[in-house]
């Protein structure tokens, strides 16, 4: 569905023309891919806009948990937002760590049920690359 988003489409192309000296687009596990790391200790995350900030922290929080749970040292996250010039860094803390896991717990639950759960309803659900997934 991400295919024909064109906000999807704009994300790839700035993490495609920015940060170029960077080896990018890191697979981890077949099933997440980290922007790019520098030195394997710090995890960037390269975001258009700053429209969806809080998710993308958790975003950021859960690559370098996934990081941290294999061994990987993590120092700390970057949102890099190029279209604006900046940075935001981002920690995970041992609280996060216990949310991260409450969260993959419902997520496991969520995908093991029978029926799917209801539309939530948000302003930014007209706009997701998923929307006729959950709408029509």
């Amino acid at each position: 569905m991400e295919s024909s988003s064109e906000l999807v489409s704009i994300g790839k192309l700035v993490d495609e023309t920015s940060y170029s000296r960077e080896k990018k687009n890191i697979l981890i596990d077949e099933s997440i891919s980290i922007d790019f790391l520098k030195d394997w200790k710090i995890v960037h995350e390269v975001k258009k806009s700053r429209q969806m900030d809080e998710a993308s922290k958790w975003q950021l929080k859960y690559y370098m948990w996934v990081l941290k749970n294999k061994g990987v040292e993590i120092e700390k996250g970057i949102l890099d937002y190029p279209l604006l010039r900046k940075r935001e860094e981002v920690l995970l803390e041992e609280r996060d760590e216990k949310e991260l896991e409450n969260i993959v717990e419902e997520i496991k639950q969520i995908v093991s049920s029978e029926l799917p759960s209801g539309t939530i309803n948000k302003g930014f659900c007209k706009r997701c690359a998923y929307y006729e997934f959950c709408y029509i």
